[in-house]
């Protein structure tokens, strides 16, 4: 059974793969692609579409509507492949040795493949608890869309067991994973001539005032790591990932844009450490205004994606290290991911998945064949333990 699964996953990725789900595009062809899937086994799905109805998150449920189920959930979008050095068709699904190379393969379609291809297996073993799907969009920028799903799971499921999101863990169960916050901060100056620097603003000199001030919190940051910490780095860090300002070097910049994000562990708060740094953008626009009236700062919440914190003796743990064969240690990841979302609902979870996170937004990303077997054998028993 586990080798069949291989295969039909297999064949269901490479249908995956050639979506180009990139997040700044549609899901759409992929949705329908699952519910025409689904629909051919019986099976109903259900979407949460977003405020344009350009993309979808899918839910549905395999078996009998009662409590005690697993959720298999995972994000259908991927990064960009702009700019990367790829030497096959990202959107091609790529076989090189012992490889299967495509953008999405091991972030994360490879797992959406593996709860596929294990559907009409549980359709046809008429488990006594089920199983349910929920596919995301837009994980990729934010975790944006699965909260709305998330919403619907909580109103309309019985109380399932366990979610499994399927993150790349190298199919070993993880039980904790960062926050992230993210803020878009947007200096609006006044042009003049950059001879003539009393008689404007240049809003990139002050955006470098307040990129300062980030950097230098990401420093002591650092320093006040906590040592005992298992995620690496053990600190909260803090980047800047996009900076945009000016228009030519002799005049002052009419506007600077700049990104930063915060990644912090379960016991930090997101809002605590970015307090001081709102103060100073707050006195930066207060000073501005008195010059121009039409100049300041403006700090805009991107994104708050919480951490997943490990859950003492956690239901949806113990049932995935069986089901896994995992007896290792107890593990957490830096990355951010929906588990926290999940979490917060008041979900037990984990994060297991087949392929290495060192693997995702790679050029030639790909996706260790042995890696697919190991995930077609976690379905393999998580089917016969819904008879159970």
């Amino acid at each position: 059974m586990t080798a069949d699964l291989a295969a039909r996953a297999t064949m269901i990725l490479e249908r995956l793969i050639a979506f180009d789900t990139t997040s700044r595009e549609s899901n759409l062809a992929l949705i329908v692609y699952v519910e025409e899937m689904l629909a051919a086994l019986g099976v109903a799905a259900h979407r949460v579409a977003n405020a344009e109805g350009s993309k979808a998150n899918l839910y549905a449920t395999l078996g009998p509507a009662v409590a005690g189920g697993v959720v298999l959930s995972g994000h259908t979008d991927v990064v960009p492949v702009d700019g990367q050095s790829w030497t096959s068709d990202p959107f091609v699904l790529a076989r090189r040795g012992e490889r299967l190379y495509g953008r999405g393969s091991c972030d994360m379609k490879g797992f959406l493949a593996l709860a596929l291809a294990a559907a009409p297996d549980i359709v046809r073993s008429k488990p006594a608890r089920p199983v349910h799907l929920a596919f995301s969009y837009d994980e990729e920028v934010g975790c944006l869309g699965a909260p709305s799903m998330i919403r619907e799971l909580v109103r309309d499921l019985p109380p399932p067991r366990a979610v499994i999101v399927g993150e790349p863990t190298d199919m070993q169960v993880v039980s904790g994973h960062k926050g992230i916050s993210s803020w878009v901060v947007t200096v609006h100056g006044h042009e003049a001539h950059s001879s003539l620097t009393h008689l404007g603003v240049s809003a990139n000199m002050v955006a470098v005032r307040l990129m300062q001030a980030l950097a230098d919190l990401a420093d002591a940051l650092e320093s006040e790591a906590d040592r005992a910490s298992r995620f690496i780095p053990p600190h909260a860090t803090l980047t800047i990932g996009q900076i945009n300002g000016g228009t030519a070097v002799n005049i002052l910049a009419r506007e600077c844009r700049f990104v930063f994000d915060l990644r912090t562990a379960p016991d930090q708060s997101a809002d605590a450490i970015i307090a001081p740094f709102l103060a100073l953008a707050a006195h930066e626009d207060a000073v501005l205004k008195t010059r121009f009236p039409a100049a300041g700062v403006t700090v805009e919440r991107r994104s708050a994606t919480p951490a997943f914190a490990p859950e003492q003796d956690g239901a949806a743990e113990a049932f995935s290290r069986t089901i896994a064969g995992d007896n290792g240690p107890a593990r957490v990841v830096s990355y951010a991911a929906e588990a926290g979302q999940f979490q917060e609902a008041g979900f037990s979870t984990i994060i297991c998945g087949p392929g290495s996170i060192e693997q995702a937004h790679q050029p030639n990303e790909y996706l260790e064949i042995a890696q697919l077997h190991r995930g077609a054998s976690f379905m393999t028993r998580l089917v016969e333990s819904l008879a159970e």
